[in-house]
């Protein structure tokens, strides 16, 4: 028989009983509420009526619980859980990626590594497991899909990208509870082909004779393109680094450029004006031919200028040492990749791109030119020198055999001004 309690008041000022059915010695009994009824047609609801309605809910509410039909609360709370626990199960990878993962990474990522990630969940990623529930991706699918991407022709940089991604998303869905298992251990990372040609960087720079070719050729060029190639083989910036150049930004006296913005661009975002790579803006000394190239390039940017004011009457001031033609607007950094490789074709320069002179400008510097890591990772913008030392470990390798050749020179000498000494 269910049980009511005397009428009580919420802190809602809405009155109440109390109903409650007994579940057996020791267990804690099914509960539940009944409110006085709400008034009808604006009348108050009578007194014998309420409590008809109480006895009529109360009855209906012990025939429930004799049936199995009412949960206690502790049982109602581990309903809830588990409920709880298979909407966060049912999740697809795309649902999952978006709106997590990705929403993290949004708040993390430079704008244009962002727009790569994005770029890679949907054209990769996406496709093949998107549509899959969390739970149900398993090692064997992200493996196929890692396979299937190499036996595609892919590259091992882009494939391992892949990786990396695939990684992120499923380590953090184990991390915070989405899935029960770290799927990714049992995923194998991938590996370059026994037969696959290794690019050194050593191979990906252009040598002294080659560099002076590509300078005597790039001689015959329009100006801005002279003005772009001489300055990035002889301050090995970044592509982005280049177009965000400004005229305020060079010093003739002391010839040195500074290198404060980085323009880059995205499908989301379009063109748009960063900070250098590792957050710092950094000043770069040039030689005197590339500042007279420059100054000879500011010269024609202004008379160009003047040009346009005859046609629109309007005269446009760039700030920007390479503007989008005929305008006072930033050129888009696509640009220049797609005047190195016209370059390249026209002059037989193989796979010639922007970050080539980069490459070559630092191989020389060390090579040729004797220079230490740590200046020549400050020159480049390298967050850490051991960034430098990795990427061109070739070059510093003759720097290495100097340093021993001095040691073994130095012994030589020492042992010769002893032995001759001795006599």
């Amino acid at each position: 028989m269910a049980s009511i309690s005397k009428l009580q008041t919420a802190k809602d000022g809405k009155r109440f009983w109390k109903i409650q059915v007994s579940r057996g010695r020791g267990l804690s009994p099914y509960s539940t509420r009944f409110y006085w009824p709400e008034k009808k047609n604006g009348d108050s609801v009578s007194e014998k009526k309420a409590l008809s309605d109480l006895d009529a809910f109360a009855a209906e509410f012990e025939r429930k619980c004799k049936a199995g039909e009412v949960a206690s609360r502790k049982e109602a709370a581990e309903q809830k859980a588990a409920a709880d626990r298979e909407r966060a199960e049912l999740k697809t990878v795309k649902q999952y990626a978006e709106g997590v993962y990705m929403a993290k990474k949004n708040l993390e990522l430079a704008e244009k590594t962002r727009s790569e990630y994005q770029r890679v969940l949907d054209r990769k990623i996406y496709p093949v497991i998107g549509a899959e529930l969390m739970n149900d991706v398993t090692p064997a699918m992200l493996n196929k899909l890692l396979l299937d991407f190499q036996q595609s022709g892919a590259s091992f940089a882009y494939l391992h990208h892949v990786y990396v991604l695939l990684s992120g998303v499923f380590s953090m869905a184990y991390k915070d509870g989405t899935i029960s298992e770290p799927v990714m251990l049992r995923v194998e990372k991938p590996k370059r082909a026994k037969d696959a040609k290794i690019s050194s960087e050593a191979e990906k720079a252009l040598s002294l004779e080659m560099l002076n070719y590509v300078l005597d050729c790039v001689a015959g060029e329009p100006l801005k393109w002279q003005a772009f190639v001489n300055l990035a083989a002889d301050t090995g910036a970044r592509r982005g680094e280049l177009v965000g150049l400004q005229w305020s930004d060079i010093d003739e006296k002391r010839l040195t450029v500074t290198f404060a913005r980085n323009v880059l661009y995205t499908p989301e975002k379009g063109v748009y004006v960063g900070t250098p790579k590792n957050g710092k803006k950094r000043t770069v000394d040039i030689g005197q031919e590339t500042l007279d190239i420059l100054k000879a390039w500011q010269a024609a940017q202004e008379a160009e200028a003047k040009e346009q004011e005859k046609k629109t009457g309007v005269l446009y001031v760039s700030p920007w040492v390479f503007n989008q033609g005929g305008t006072a607007d930033v050129m888009h950094p696509v640009y220049p990749t797609t005047y190195f490789r016209m370059f390249g074709e026209r002059y037989g320069v193989e796979n010639f791109h922007p970050h080539l002179l980069r490459h070559t400008s630092a191989s020389l510097a060390i090579t040729e030119g004797g220079a230490d890591i740590v200046s020549v990772s400050q020159r480049l913008g390298h967050s850490d020198t051991s960034i430098t030392l990795q990427i061109y470990s070739h070059a510093n390798e003759e720097t290495i055999r100097r340093a021993g050749q001095s040691v073994r020179d130095a012994l030589k000498k020492a042992k010769k001004k002893k032995a001759e000494g001795g006599k």
